[in-house]
């Protein structure tokens, strides 16, 4: 049963720093915390992958990843989520903060998004954590990445990569792995 309940959270830094949004309601959608969300876009920022980049934010929720990336700089940001009730609740976020002239936002799978074809300078992929296609997502994600791109991965269990990417960093944040990926022979 899906809980009607909404939380709240803020955008850590940049422009929109402070602004308050809405989590989506029920469990479908797990939105980044602020720490973790602090902590992962403060080590973007010092590998210089969000200012004036194109963001692909697949599994968008309520948009607490893309809107990070949009406060701090991103000159674009697509976001994809296919359920309504969090799209909705998206653009909603997008108005609140201002930061709906740098969006772009979709319906549809987060993986088919990724498989778009666009050279993304940043990719944003926290899926659900039942979430089982990681090799699949993975390989499409290294055909998408730009040359010099970052991808960011949250699970919450290890992330095998293949060969033809590498980890940056990883991290982890009580239950939550995050991983800083790069096509293996960039950002060494």
């Amino acid at each position: 049963m899906k809980s009607s309940r909404r939380g709240t959270l803020r955008v850590v830094s940049g422009t929109a720093r402070g602004l308050r949004f809405t989590t989506s309601p029920g469990t479908d959608t797990r939105p980044t915390s602020d720490r973790v969300r602090e902590a992962v876009f403060n080590a973007l920022d010092s590998l210089g992958a969000v200012e004036g980049a194109l963001v692909l934010d697949a599994y968008a929720g309520s948009g607490a990843l893309g809107i990070e990336a949009a406060s701090r700089g991103a000159a674009h940001v697509t976001y994809v989520e296919r359920d309504n009730a969090a799209r909705a609740v998206l653009v909603d976020n997008l108005k609140s903060t201002g930061l709906e002239a740098t969006a772009t936002v979709q319906g549809g799978d987060g993986m088919r998004a990724v498989a778009s074809g666009e050279p993304w300078d940043l990719v944003l992929i926290d899926p659900p954590y039942a979430f089982s296609e990681w090799p699949m997502l993975l390989d499409v994600v290294a055909g998408c990445l730009a040359p010099a791109g970052v991808a960011v991965l949250e699970s919450d269990r290890a992330i095998e990569l293949p060969s033809s990417l590498h980890a940056i960093r990883t991290k982890q944040y009580g239950s939550t792995v995050v991983v800083f990926a790069a096509l293996t022979g960039a950002h060494t």
